[in-house]
């Protein structure tokens, strides 16, 4: 028989409907969704990011320095290129608001900015008017604008004046949106300043750490790849950073990548789950196949032709899976566009994505032949005469070697696919191997288990309900195992997400406040430094004060060659980094390689550096490395490697320099303080009072926002482990549906040899509590040891286990089988014996 035959013997079998195939199209269907919706949500951030560029940078180009404004070279190299240009000086600060003899502080980001900004977009205001007339003051002092969040925080109204270093500011409005912003995470609200005003206020001393971008508009049509070459290769050497509108917000660019990335492989996860049900629907259906094939063997089909027929019938009910999956998973988004769009803080384009909805459709597609191949392996080799005694589904043998190895490359494409398209090789074989290792485990659990009580049941004598549900669940391995995988992958995966979220909040929460100091102080100035130590050792409260010198420099050359051909996208090299210097070598320091210059060393430039990064780096003792500071560059030998331990919050230098090196750069210094909390605000008080020029940073606040901003990233991660679960439950319910008529008939047995209804339903219940439980259990260990694996090797955090979050897994696992088991054994109760019984042969 020819391919042709068996499309016709598919189609006509198709024509009887999909009855059978429910849980097969959900579960398919929910995971090609999942997939599709982050996918297209993720690109329409990305086109919402490319479209809206030039907005988000603030103009066409930017080139920003640390530390420093452009000297005359660059300003002319830009006037030059450019049609306009904008300056704006950005770096945190305190606002002091004096109330009688005490006053509030809060830390704010400032940008000041000139009479250009801003170049494209405009800044709205509340109550409205141009962001000049605001910034132009009232009452002889300029104005500011602020956010309504720190306004409130500081009980300001718009009228009131506030202080910013030495100088007073009117606020003139409330700042409700700036187009320049990207909305990505900072430690403190915006408040707006002309640059003029800032002229008194002590703030923007030498040494103060600072950032100047200029924001820069060109004649179009503008070849931004030539513009950043040229500008590179003149001003790259004095510290110049660049960017432009073809990527406007780069680490908002990657956040967005990394991330979706991640979640469409927990998509991917819920997909095997899905793929268990996919396996389960096609085992169930086949076995009520049984005598149709058994009579197309009769009539001398071959088995290559059965094969074909039921592979085809199956993959036309694929299609429709995927193809309803995508329709879902491309409309959601688009439906729930206002929504996503009130809680997103960058821009986003809600429309059809072709990409997204391929690469959905690719992952189903693959998923569904993965999981077909094996049971439909099974009928090809078997006799008629076994067809028809319904010998199909207790067949436990392995397919042929080639359906293994059909199988085996199915699943090396799926995953080479989903490491392609994520662009995380690394991160997608490492999420293949603990889903692949969480089934296998899985399923040896419900072997296990099945084991397990059957020993038991041997030994024991427990009720009657008890007895039944022990045997049902020792000699069905289709009804067991389907149960535990389905169930306990879904479970493991939320499983993890909660305990790897409890042990991040409670690290965040409760254990970093006991290590890390109360304040950063930064911008302090040398001759300050006296008074600001003896006002701390004069306090009790105060229990540790480290202090260091402190300018920003970015490296530029390793080895006489870009540092970027050396070390890659390394965060190290990324931006600007903290540098310091010291004649000795600093307390609680340890020298992993090398050696620490002497005190009086006056020779070439010598640096010690970070072990852990060097090693990421690929950095050895001997090498050269140059780091722009301040727009000269610096030129040295690393000769020593330290610890350096950012986890504690406590001061950490990439880089360290002899102090001749530095000699002549202005600069400020930088002091962790920690004290007793009861303390902390009339040291702040003081220390402001004395000094308005220094910023203090309060680290409980920070920490605040760090921990909100993990916590709406587990809530994102949390929804696909859901939507996992979600899958899980319809696996359940194929699997209680697919073994309703063995329950029937099991009831109609019982009830014949005198068996209550009561009684035959605690049966029932009892077998599903006992899977659920079991499920979640196993589920629990597979979640503590992802967790466990997540935070010692990949956050080098301590773990525990969250119990709330443990035992709502458990009883999830329970609650969720017991449902669906007592949904569909409740009509298998109402039917007469007799009826099923004379059925039967």
């Amino acid at each position: 028989m020819s391919l042709a035959h068996a499309a016709r013997l598919a189609r006509r079998e198709i024509r009887g409907g999909l009855r059978g195939f429910a849980v097969f199209l959900a579960c398919l269907a929910l995971g090609v969704a999942t997939i599709a919706a982050i996918g297209s949500v993720r690109a329409a951030i990305e086109a919402g990011l490319s479209a809206e560029g030039a907005a988000l940078l603030g103009g066409d180009a930017e080139m920003s320095f640390t530390y420093r404004r452009a000297n005359d070279d660059e300003r002319a190299w830009m006037a030059r290129n450019a049609t306009t240009a904008s300056e704006i000086i950005d770096f945190r600060s305190m606002v002091v608001v004096p109330r009688g003899d005490d006053a509030e502080r809060a830390l704010t980001q400032i940008k000041a900015v000139d009479s250009a900004y801003p170049l494209v977009g405009s800044v709205t205001l509340a109550p409205a008017m141009p962001l000049e007339t605001a910034l132009a003051g009232a009452v002889d002092l300029p104005g500011a604008v602020m956010q309504t969040l720190l306004a409130d925080r500081l009980g300001l109204a718009v009228g009131d004046t506030f202080k910013l270093g030495q100088q007073d500011f009117v606020l003139m409005a409330e700042l409700i949106r700036e187009p320049d912003s990207s909305g990505g995470f900072g430690l403190a609200p915006r408040t707006i300043v002309g640059t003029p005003g800032l002229a008194n206020s002590g703030l923007l001393a030498p040494g103060t750490l600072f950032d100047a971008h200029y924001r820069l508009t060109l004649p179009q049509p503008a070849d931004l790849a030539a513009l950043e070459g040229d500008a590179r290769a003149q001003f790259e050497t004095t510290g110049l950073r660049w960017r432009d509108s073809r990527n406007g917000a780069p680490g908002i660019t990657r956040f967005v990548d990394r991330f979706g990335a991640f979640l469409v492989l927990v998509g991917l996860a819920g997909l095997a789950v899905g793929g268990v049900g996919v396996s389960t629907a096609i085992r169930a259906y086949l076995a009520r196949k049984t005598e149709v094939i058994a009579i197309l063997r009769a009539l001398g089909a071959e088995r290559s032709t059965i094969f074909l027929t039921y592979f085809l019938q199956i993959g036309m009910v694929a299609t429709i899976g995927i193809a309803a999956g995508l329709l879902i998973g491309a409309l959601t988004p688009i439906l729930l566009a206002p929504l996503i769009l009130s809680v997103l803080p960058f821009p986003a384009v809600f429309t059809l994505y072709p990409l997204p909805l391929f690469e959905a459709a690719l992952y189903g597609a693959l998923t569904a032949a993965i999981f077909t191949l094996w049971p439909l392996a099974r009928i090809e080799d078997v006799r008629p005469t076994s067809l028809f005694r319904d010998a199909l589904d207790a067949r436990a043998t392995l397919p042929a070697a080639r359906y293994l190895l059909s199988v085996g490359i199915l699943l090396a494409l799926l995953v080479s696919v989903a490491a392609w398209l994520s662009g995380s090789t690394t991160l997608t074989l490492w999420f293949a191997v603990g889903v692949v290792a969480a089934m296998v485990f899985l399923s040896l659990a419900a072997l296990g288990l099945r084991l397990f009580i059957r020993f038991v049941s041997r030994r024991t004598r427990p009720t009657p309900p008890i007895t039944w549900a022990l045997n049902a669940i020792a000699r069905s391995r289709e009804a067991t195992t389907p149960v535990v995988l389905s169930l306990g992958l879904g479970l493991s995966v939320l499983a993890t997400v909660g305990q790897v979220d409890g042990n991040l909040r409670n690290a965040i929460a409760r254990d970093l406040p006991d290590v890390a100091p109360s304040f950063f102080f930064v911008d302090i100035q040398k001759d300050q430094m006296p008074d600001f130590q003896a006002r701390l050792d004069a306090d009790k409260a105060v229990t540790k004060v480290e202090s260091a010198p402190m300018l920003r420099g970015v490296i530029t050359r390793i080895n006489d060659r870009p540092a970027r051909e050396v070390a890659g996208d390394h965060w190290v090299i990324r931006g600007d980094r903290g540098i310091t210097y010291s004649a000795a070598l600093p307390e609680n320091t340890t020298l992993t390689a090398g050696q620490w210059w002497s005190e009086d060393y006056a020779g070439d430039t010598q640096i010690s550096f970070a072990d852990e990064e060097a090693v990421e780096m690929g950095l050895k003792l001997g090498d050269t490395m140059t780091v722009n500071v301040l727009g000269r560059d610096i030129t040295g030998t690393i000769t020593s490697f330290r610890e350096v331990d950012f986890s504690t919050a406590g001061m950490g230098f990439v880089i360290a320099m002899n102090p001749s090196a530095l000699a002549g750069a202005p600069h400020s210094f930088i002091a962790t303080v920690y004290a007793e909390e009861p303390a902390e605000a009339g040291l702040m008080r003081d220390l402001s009072n004395a000094m308005p020029n220094i910023t203090a940073i309060h680290v409980r606040e920070a920490v605040g926002r760090v921990s909100d901003l993990v916590g709406q990233l587990a809530n994102a991660t949390t929804y696909g482990a859901a939507a996992i679960l979600l899958t899980g439950f319809l696996v359940i319910i194929g699997a209680a549906a697919a073994g309703q008529q063995g329950r029937t008939y099991e009831a109609a047995v019982l009830k014949t040899v005198g068996a209550l209804r009561g009684q035959i339903l605690t049966s029932f219940a009892l077998r599903a509590a006992l899977l659920g439980a079991a499920a979640g259990l196993v589920a629990l260990a597979v979640g503590l040891t992802g967790a466990w694996a997540v935070m010692v090797f990949v956050m080098e955090g301590e773990f525990e286990v969250i119990w709330s979050n443990a035992i709502t897994v458990v009883l999830a696992g329970l609650l969720a089988n017991v449902l669906a088991g007592l949904a569909f054994s409740l009509p298998s109760l109402g039917i007469r014996p007799a009826r099923i019984l004379r059925a039967r042969d």
